[in-house]
């Protein structure tokens, strides 16, 4: 029989509100998660992050992001236990492959192999529940859950950009095209440039741009390096980050949506967009005349992912992650977020000023999380609400002020660089001032000298 004292102190635990919130934001989540199946059933007859996730468990995955998962699950464990963790995913996925060898399998592109990676994350959840208690148990159940959110933020972003080309079949791409008069069209210069640099700097940016979760993941490996010795989270890390970014980010995308100028004014890509839909064949080559911008129509395929530009966001914060590690990591997060900057301009996937709010958009994100981690005060709260208003201000202005903007390019360039300016100060001088201080080393007084 279970004694009312025990009965008392477990109610008493989940009044906490820690507890409240935990299982608020579980609740939200969810309910998110089945808003998104259902949308995308709906709208492009595909299942959705759910279903996807289940299937699996059987069929052949992108092994990419479920590898990661299971990486950021491992800093929970000993080094025996990562060594058998990574042997049963490999040993797993050769049973795998092998009988989709068998009896002959299709198998999407590079979809060879992954599942056991998410059977390992699913079995070390099981072991948590089973085999561990007390705080063993949550930072495990800790660990798995960022592996496997790690892999449903993935799911959860295909699925929104799916959304956003069914759901907006006009685009406003010449809006920021014409705004982005007041930067001296960036992502013509860009393009021009990058192709006479060749097929070397376009290999390597491209390989820089595809992978950018690469470069996330070892960062937050770094952070997350202690946990399986002190047996808990850092109260603040880059995939915190970058979740949220990649959750809040596809929401503008529905205000404000924008294909790029490799769609809009160029060929496109293979596979979507192309001439038949573009304004113009413009990009790189042929500056953007100034005209009065209106929507124009797009396919339903290609997503309305520019506004503002994740990618520059998530390099932002690989960049401000990798600063407290040594001095390899601070380089090569540096490389990263000029490259990555390079790469959206001169590929042609963003346009100038949706880099401008991706920067603001990221420390803003930054500057919310960390004062939520240290207790929200007034310079946490001025900080947030500057950096809001800043990003509302930028959207209002691409949208209802771009001739304006492209009419006096000297005015409005030098203004937009000095918003995105006051908030990387403002970033800056008050994490500055949240960060410990050391304290001051005590000196020993002199020795006097004494009568005799």
């Amino acid at each position: 029989m279970f004694s009312r004292i025990d009965c008392r102190t477990t109610f008493a635990a989940w009044r906490r509100p820690r507890a409240i919130l935990w299982v608020t934001v579980g609740v939200v989540t969810l309910g998110f998660l089945i808003t998104l199946e259902i949308a995308a059933r709906r709208y492009g007859g595909v299942p959705g992050p759910m279903t996807t996730q289940v299937r699996e468990v059987i069929f052949a995955p992108k092994p990419g992001p479920l590898y990661a998962g299971m990486a950021l699950m491992m800093v929970a464990l000993t080094w025996r236990e990562r060594f058998i963790a990574a042997g049963a995913a490999i040993g797993i996925d050769i049973v795998f492959v092998l009988v989709r060898w068998a009896v002959d399998a299709e198998t999407p592109e590079g979809h060879f192999f992954g599942n056991g990676a998410l059977w390992v994350m699913l079995g070390y959840a099981v072991i948590a529940v089973t085999r561990r208690t007390g705080r063993e148990r949550v930072v495990l159940l800790q660990a798995v859950g960022l592996g496997l959110l790690l892999v449903a933020g993935r799911k959860t972003g295909d699925t929104w950009l799916l959304i956003t080309a069914k759901t907006r079949p006009e685009v406003l791409d010449p809006y920021l095209a014409t705004a982005d008069h007041a930067l001296g069209n960036p992502s013509w210069l860009a393009g021009r440039i990058l192709e006479a640099t060749g097929p070397i700097g376009t290999h390597l940016l491209d390989l820089v741009y595809a992978q950018l979760a690469v470069a996330a993941v070892v960062v937050a490996l770094y952070q997350l390096r202690n946990v399986g010795i002190e047996r808990r989270f850092p109260s603040h890390h880059l995939v915190r980050t970058f979740l949220v970014i990649g959750l809040l980010g596809p929401a503008i995308y529905m205000i404000f949506p924008v294909v790029g100028p490799i769609f809009a004014y160029g060929p496109g890509t293979s596979g979507t967009g192309g001439v038949q839909w573009a304004v113009a064949d413009l990009w790189p080559n042929t500056p953007l005349p100034i005209t009065a911008p209106h929507p124009v129509p797009y396919d339903g395929i290609t997503p309305r992912n520019c506004m503002p530009s994740l990618h520059t966001a998530w390099a932002v914060a690989i960049f401000i992650h990798s600063r407290k590690g040594p001095r390899v990591l601070r380089y090569a997060g540096t490389f990263w977020l000029i490259a990555t900057l390079g790469a959206t301009l001169g590929f042609g996937y963003h346009y100038g000023v949706d880099l401008v709010a991706g920067v603001v958009f990221a420390l803003t994100i930054e500057a919310a999380l960390r004062s939520q981690e240290r207790g929200w005060d007034r310079s946490g709260i001025q900080l947030v609400a500057y950096g809001v208003t800043v990003f509302a201000a930028l959207l209002v202005s691409y949208r209802y002020l771009p001739m304006e903007m492209a009419r006096h390019p000297w005015m409005f360039g030098p203004l937009l660089l000095l918003a995105l300016t006051s908030v990387i100060y403002g970033y800056v001088r008050t994490t500055r001032l949240w960060a410990p201080k050391a304290a001051p080393v005590r000196q020993q007084p002199e020795r006097q000298p004494e009568l005799v």
